[in-house]
């Protein structure tokens, strides 16, 4: 919202959320209906192409929008290096507003202007007039109007919205009040209504001039230089024809230059061309290699995580992962990706954060949780883990902290594999299990007796049972086979209170991977469930409650964090994670993977040290 919010600010449909589409019904039931009773001969093509365009700018935005992210989180091209955080995600969560006003503009054009109608496929003559309307008067008035909008009275009630955000993503571009876009509207109207009113109109000429538009505002707003210089030496005069993606960023950083649309032109004409122009696109495109500090290792769950993905949808990606059933309408292109991720044979960057001085990048293995399972997958993903570890080890990388089910025991032992085959590593691997126990150690309500200990028993469970019986707090089991396991290994100064029962009287279970559904639901009322698993367990009984999986939420000097960490909270991350910042801000030279643990208490006081606390303190 601007500073001083304006008449017309808000969207007519703003109050309809996610059911604003339905605006789209009568349009789209009528060309339905022309085609049931018309056929595809007789019904007008030009009528019918309105809709399918609104979802290829969809589409087209979309693409533009993980390209971006793809490459604001690895690339040595980015422009402006600062965070972005949820509250730009948030204010730009409806960039398909003005998707939805020019879908009806259309309609309503088609509909009420005469050379509109029975448009052909292709007309040259008209595609020349909407190119020289573009650069004449499109431009002209939009240059004017928009130093217009730089006054304090029209900055501070609309185009404050548009530029609160300083680090933009694509979608930035159309992130203004209602009026503001309705202006607009009527200025890139222009070559439309020109050639509709002289009879010129064709249907790929009115589609390109948009898709023209879409395209050259993502690439302003896009945050990394791509632009090649050999672009603007075969055709000196470009610079004046077409901006780069640092031109308009200095637009946002310094607000009063480089105010044209597209086309440079003006400014050069007017006296407003930022004199760094050149220097900093020169800059940008050259890039310059940063170092990395720390990778997190992680992969996609479930096949609909894929859209949850920072790389995915922004406004998914804020919130925490939870299966949304319109998901299941996208099931082709589920798939597909699915397949494309098999096929990928590396790693990819997810995203980029820093803390203090500290550099880090979250990399995705292309394979999802029921891929893990597969023994036939085994060989394959290990591979994949493999090859991340000596690329960051080739970097120059501190620290690589295994996340999910890339540490899983059945699979690598751990990460041990890494370190057995290759004991020259620079990089430390840390699976983060001391700082997971710790954090459910810790999450255990201060006066409790007594514990439930179930679900499948890994390293992380028997350091928190071990720690627990020291503590003098009884922890009692109801499966045989992981007590007995269990009870050999302690020792025999605390081993009494480690107890086989066939009771599920206490009111804190700590549980793992494994629990079972009947036993979860004979849980008494008020019961507490601690995960101790990378997997959060189901919600069964709605009159207990459900810790998150070990989290703790992050300090503020973390930046860049404006997705979500799977089914985690708003800056929350996972203790696996945090594990291996932690590592590195210490300068520890340890390996933590197969069966090491490091010190619980120390490496609890030192993540409480570095500003990261308890979610019970949030």
């Amino acid at each position: 919202m601007a500073s001083r919010p304006g008449i017309l600010t808000e969207w007519p449909w703003h109050r309809l959320g996610n059911f604003k589409y339905v605006i789209m019904a009568p349009w789209v039931l009528h060309g339905l209906h022309m085609m049931a009773t018309k056929g595809w001969r007789e019904t007008d093509l030009s009528y019918l192409t309105i809709f399918p365009s609104l979802l290829l700018r969809m589409l087209h935005n979309q693409v533009w929008i993980s390209l971006a992210r793809f490459q604001n989180a690895r690339s040595k091209h980015r422009i402006v290096d600062k965070s972005i955080e949820f509250e730009q995600v948030d204010r730009e969560r409806n960039w398909d507003d003005q998707i939805l006003l020019y879908g009806w503009l259309l309609y309503l054009g088609h509909t009420f202007i005469p050379g509109a109608q029975n448009a052909p496929l292709w007309r040259t003559d008209g595609a020349v007039i909407a190119v020289l309307l573009h650069m004449g008067p499109v431009e002209f008035l939009y240059y004017w109007f928009h130093r217009a909008l730089h006054h304090h009275f029209l900055y501070s009630r609309y185009h404050s919205h548009h530029h609160a955000s300083i680090v933009t993503e694509p979608i930035t571009s159309v992130i203004h009040p209602f009026a503001e876009h309705v202006a607009y509207a009527l200025l890139f109207s222009i070559p439309i209504l020109a050639t509709a009113f002289t009879g010129t109109a064709s249907i790929l000429a009115t589609l390109g001039y948009i898709v023209y538009v879409d395209f050259m505002n993502n690439l302003g707003h896009c945050n990394f230089e791509l632009v090649p210089q050999w672009l603007f030496r075969a055709f000196p005069p470009l610079k004046y024809l077409m901006y780069t993606p640092s031109f308009h960023s200095l637009h946002h950083t310094q607000f009063r230059t480089n105010y044209s649309l597209f086309m440079p032109f003006y400014d050069y004409m007017y006296d407003t061309l930022d004199k760094s122009s050149d220097d900093l696109y020169e800059r940008k495109l050259k890039g310059v290699e940063e170092t990395l500090d720390v990778v997190h290792l992680s992969h996609p769950t479930a096949l609909q995580s894929i859209y949850h993905l920072r790389l995915g949808f922004p406004s998914l990606a804020s919130k925490p992962y939870k299966s949304k059933w319109y998901m299941l309408m996208m099931w082709p292109i589920t798939w597909v990706s699915m397949v494309l991720a098999w096929i990928y044979g590396s790693s990819f960057t997810v995203e980029r954060n820093s803390l203090k001085k500290l550099r880090m990048q979250t990399w995705a293995i292309p394979r999802y949780n029921f891929q893990y399972g597969l023994s036939r997958e085994r060989r394959a993903i290990n591979d994949l883990i493999e090859k991340a570890i000596l690329e960051a080890d080739k970097k120059g990388v501190k620290v690589l902290s295994l996340g999910l089910l890339n540490q899983a025991k059945e699979l690598n032992g751990g990460g041990e594999l890494y370190i057995q085959k290759y004991p020259e590593l620079k990089v430390r691997i840390v699976d983060g299990s001391s700082l997971a126990a710790a954090v459910v150690l810790n999450s255990v309500p201060a006066g409790t007796k007594q514990i439930l200990l179930t679900g499948n028993v890994s390293k992380v469970a028997r350091a928190i049972a071990f720690t627990l019986c020291n503590r003098g707090i009884q922890v009692m089991m109801t499966k045989k086979q992981e007590f007995h396991i269990l009870k050999l290994q302690m020792p025999e100064s605390t081993a009494s209170y480690l107890t086989l029962s066939n009771t599920y009287s206490p009111q804190v279970w700590i549980v793992g991977d494994g629990l079972d559904d009947t036993e979860q639901r004979r849980a008494p009322t008020g019961t507490r469930f601690i995960p101790f698993s990378q997997f959060p367990p189901k919600k069964l009984n709605k009159d207990c409650t459900y810790n998150t999986t070990p989290a703790m939420k992050i300090p503020e000097t973390l930046e860049n964090m404006h997705s979500c960490e799977n089914w985690l909270p708003r800056r929350v991350m996972s203790a696996w994670r945090i594990a291996g910042i932690v590592h590195a801000l210490e300068g520890w030279s340890a390996h933590e993977c197969g069966e090491t643990m490091l010190d619980i208490e120390k490496i609890w006081s030192a993540t409480l040290h570095h500003g990261f606390l308890p979610l019970t303190q949030v």
